[in-house]
């Protein structure tokens, strides 16, 4: 089930040469729950790429995104991109499950924190 996402990110760096990863700010993955080396799926809004990779903390406020190692080569700097985040649930706890969804602004800061995934919800945030 999708456990949480971060949603229209901007990314700001991309560095082919690194060993790989998606190095993401600590802040915004504390404010999705997603922990250091999670694997992830990033989904680039721009060009339609779709890949799984894990993610490496960033420094704290510097609302940086940056592509590492091959998958520098699926996006660009300003790309927007979304960083989705998957869990297994037992039945007990889907009674009560919401997903978490940060969405974000232009510049990478938190919008809004909700668990709602309708198109017309993330839309009227834009």
């Amino acid at each position: 089930m999708l456990k949480s996402k971060i949603h229209r990110a901007k990314i700001t760096d991309a560095n082919l040469y690194y060993e790989g990863s998606f190095t993401i700010d600590e802040e915004l993955l504390e404010a999705a729950n997603i922990l250091p080396y999670e694997k992830v799926s990033v989904v680039n809004i721009n060009n339609g790429e779709r890949f799984d990779t894990y993610v490496i903390p960033g420094l704290r406020g510097k609302r940086e995104f940056c592509l590492n190692g091959a998958a520098a080569r699926k996006g660009a700097i300003g790309d927007e991109v979304i960083v989705i985040s998957y869990s297994i649930y037992t039945e007990e706890e889907l009674k009560n499950y919401k997903p978490l969804v940060v969405l974000l602004d232009q510049n990478n800061n938190i919008v809004e924190i909700t668990d709602k995934t309708e198109a017309n919800k993330i839309v009227s945030k834009r």
